[in-house]
Formats: C-alpha cells, structure tokens, sequence
C-alpha cells in the first residue's frame, strides 16, 4: 500500500515538473471576455518557432486585387457638318412652281437662279414672290454663273442655233445664247446652257421683268456669284473721207469759162 501510494506521488511530482516546463503561449486557453460569463470556442495561438535554414519562415501570399475592367473612353466622334439649307424649303415636283400675283409690281426686283438645287426664285422689294423648278445646261453645256441683265426680250423666240427650236418668253442674258424661256423640265439639268421655266412661270416673269433686269446665278447658295467681264465691243475703223482732187492740178480737167460781163450802157 505504501509503495502504491509512494507511486502515485512521484507521478503527481512528474506531471507538475511537465507542466512546469511548457510556456504558457503553448497552452490553449478557453477564457470568456470580460464581463461576459459565455466562454468563447477561440483557437490557441500558435507557438513562436524561431528561424532557422531549416524552418524558413512562412510568408502569407500577396492579396491579389482583381482588376477593375473600367471601360475606355471615347472621344465623342466630330459633329458632322450641318446641311445647309438651299433656300425655301419646298416639295416641288420638276414643272411645278408657285407665283404670287401682286395687284402692283413695283420697287426692285430681283431673279435668283440656284443650279444645284435647280430652282429660281423671284423677290420683289425683297419678298419672295415667287419660285420654281427649272431645268439648267447639262454636262458639257453647263449654265454659266455670274450676275447678267436682261438683254433682249421675245415672246415667240425661235433658236438660231438648234433647229429654230421654240424659246417662248425668252429673256436673253448673253449674247452667245444663254436666256430664261420656257421648256421642258425633265428633274435634272438637260439644257444646251438656257434655263428652262415651266411655261405659265415663264409667262407670268416675262410680263413683270424689265430690260436690264438683274438675274443672279449662283453654282450653289455657298459660293458667291462675280459680274462676268464686258467683252470688248469690236472696234470698227471709219471709213476713209474721198480724195478731193484739185481740178487746176488736173490737166485733163477744163476750168469753167468766165461768165460775161454785162453790156453796161449808159
């Protein structure tokens, strides 16, 4: 009995020695927080081990932030450039037109031609009075641009260039053949140069136009229109003044006989 007894004392003495010999940061501690009576499951923290060749000290991977797929940016693309308006806006089909009659045309009046768009409009004291489609020189024969005045007018002009072809209402602005008449109006330009008008417009123009008119006709509303050069008119030489001969250098020329004197009688 005393030997059991002596056993288990001398086992008590080793487990205290053990017990002794391990540091406390090795122990798993389960102490509840302060003022709380509920003991928390926390895990022990590990023991320190030192460094050594053999036991390289463990280095927790690098966060690993996932990039940010930020869109690109993107210049906003130039603004186009804004159509320009080419006059009155309207919707009129090749041949039609529209004319305002005044109960008096009076003041400055004025004919503008647009060959891009192929209208004419006409203003009278700067109101639009009227505008039209029209049908101007084709490829080759292009309708000339420029500021003309009306040089000739012709109610029943014939052409003395194409076949006696029919120009009603013509109003000539050059004397090479370029007038406004009326004509066919097929939508596009298909002219010999003139300037084709439905022929009600043309008529209704003929009669409130006159001579030295203005008409202006621009390529497009953009491009300005510049007053074509005068061509030189011909100079014509005068004709030379007869020679006069003088009859008494002219042997073959007899003086006139000297008239008689009178019979004086006294």
């Amino acid at each position: 009995m005393k030997l059991n007894a002596g056993i288990r004392t001398l086992h008590v003495i080793i487990m205290l020695a053990l017990l002794a010999g391990v540091p406390d940061a090795g122990i798993a501690q389960n102490k509840a927080p302060a003022g709380n009576g509920v003991p928390t499951n926390i895990p022990a923290s590990p023991a320190l081990v030192p460094e050594s060749p053999l036991n390289p000290p463990v280095v927790a991977p690098p966060v690993v932030t996932p990039p940010v797929n930020t869109p690109p940016v993107i210049a906003p693309a130039p603004a186009s450039t804004p159509v320009r308006k080419k006059g009155p806006v309207d919707a009129l089909k090749p041949g039609q037109f529209v004319w305002v009659a005044q109960d008096r045309y009076e003041g400055p009046m004025k004919i503008v031609v647009v060959l891009d768009i192929q209208r004419a409009y006409v203003f009278q004291n700067d109101k639009l009075i009227g505008f039209s489609t029209i049908s101007s020189g084709k490829k080759g024969k292009e309708t000339p641009t420029g500021i003309f005045n009306i040089l000739q007018k012709n109610i029943d002009h014939k052409s003395n260039l194409y076949s006696n072809a029919p120009m009603p209402y013509m109003q000539r602005l050059t004397w090479d053949g370029i007038a406004l008449h009326g004509g066919h109006l097929p939508g596009y330009p298909a002219s010999h140069g003139c300037i084709r008008l439905p022929h009600p417009f043309a008529k209704a123009l003929f009669a409130v136009t006159q001579m030295d008119q203005e008409v202006v006709v621009l390529k497009d509303t953009a491009t300005p229109a510049k007053r074509p050069l005068p061509k030189p008119e011909p100079t014509l030489m005068p004709a030379p003044a007869p020679v006069i001969g003088d009859p008494l250098a002219d042997p073959s020329v007899t003086p006139p006989s000297s008239p008689p004197k009178p019979d004086v009688r006294t």
